[in-house]
């Protein structure tokens, strides 16, 4: 079995093109599950009104993505478990297509199809990239390849990858169980962004796959627009469309993933573009963003706990320094 799991948060106005597309897919052994992260715009009305067919669970408090993606893992009783966000719309073969990917090699943890961009505001669907997996640079600067880009097929192979995004990834089952650190499968203490990137690295330590599948292809709305992955420049540009909340949790959240997962030898080995970017985002926050010195301390409080899940992970771990090497673009 499958288990699709919505993962809502004040949604609603997205719920409907989202669920319409989970129930037409040709993958028929599946369960649907709506998990609300207590929203306050009559999502879960909506849903009970109008999909009686799909399983309604209410949180009480809105536990961020990391919290509601450990619970819908939980609540979900499928082999594979695709966590989706309300704003992915689906090609009806998306699902079975990925299944049959990871159904042909034990070893794949998580996979991802080709993400274009939806146009919400148009209603259509686009030719532009909005994610073909994941890829982490030697910075330690981890984005969605393509993002941006018209598809021109630059991306129409099928290839293993750092890992998939949190917007809608298929994970198996007995990969999370695995790789399940201090009982939770996503790390709570991220709330939300860059818990995705984090579990893709530790399933990597662990000797897991992850697998990009162009055949199957979805459609993502992302709130904050789909973007060029360009220079410093442009990125810096682009923060501006970010909310400070975004902002403080990416920024704490990298450096709590890098604690956790990272090999010494490793960061040796990239120390001058590691050491770059850190300054850069120094000066950067010096004079743009002050408030991410907040950010920094809540880090600090966190870092204990961090340092104690690094001991695990690093005890269980797989593969060794080298072999993580070849994922540092």
């Amino acid at each position: 079995m499958l288990s699709l799991v919505v993962l809502n948060y004040n949604g609603k106005k997205l719920l409907k093109t989202c669920l319409d597309s989970l129930l037409k897919q040709s993958f028929t052994d599946k369960e649907v599950i709506f998990l609300d992260n207590a929203s306050t715009d009559d999502s879960v009305a909506f849903v009970r009104a109008s999909y009686p067919g799909v399983r309604v669970v209410v949180n009480e408090k809105n536990t961020g993505y990391a919290g509601g993606a450990n619970k819908a893992v939980e609540i979900s009783r499928g082999e594979f478990v695709m966590i989706l966000n309300p704003d992915i719309v689906l090609e009806p073969d998306y699902v079975e297509v990925l299944v049959a990917a990871m159904a042909g090699d034990s070893k794949i943890a998580s996979a991802i199809g080709k993400l274009r961009v939806y146009d919400f505001e148009k209603g259509e669907k686009t030719n532009r990239i909005d994610s073909a997996g994941l890829v982490m640079y030697r910075n330690r600067r981890c984005v969605d390849r393509g993002q941006g880009e018209e598809d021109k097929g630059q991306f129409d192979t099928r290839e293993e990858v750092f890992g998939v995004t949190g917007a809608c990834p298929l994970y198996r089952r007995s990969a999370l169980e695995d790789v399940r650190v201090a009982g939770e499968y996503f790390d709570s203490d991220f709330f939300m962004y860059k818990e995705d990137v984090d579990l893709s690295w530790r399933f990597l330590l662990f000797g897991w796959k992850a697998l990009y599948e162009p055949a199957a292809v979805g459609y993502h709305g992302r709130g904050t627009g789909a973007v060029t992955r360009g220079g410093v420049v442009e990125v810096a540009s682009r923060r501006k469309d970010l909310s400070k909340f975004q902002r403080h949790y990416s920024y704490k959240n990298e450096r709590l993933m890098r604690v956790k997962n990272e090999f010494g030898a490793n960061v040796v080995h990239d120390l001058f573009p590691i050491l770059g970017k850190e300054i850069m985002m120094l000066g950067w926050t010096c004079v743009r963003e002050p408030f991410l010195f907040k950010s920094l301390v809540e880090f600090f409080k966190q870092l204990p706990r961090a340092r104690e899940k690094r001991r695990e992970i690093i005890s269980r771990r797989k593969i060794g320094s080298q072999e993580m090497q070849q994922w540092f673009k």
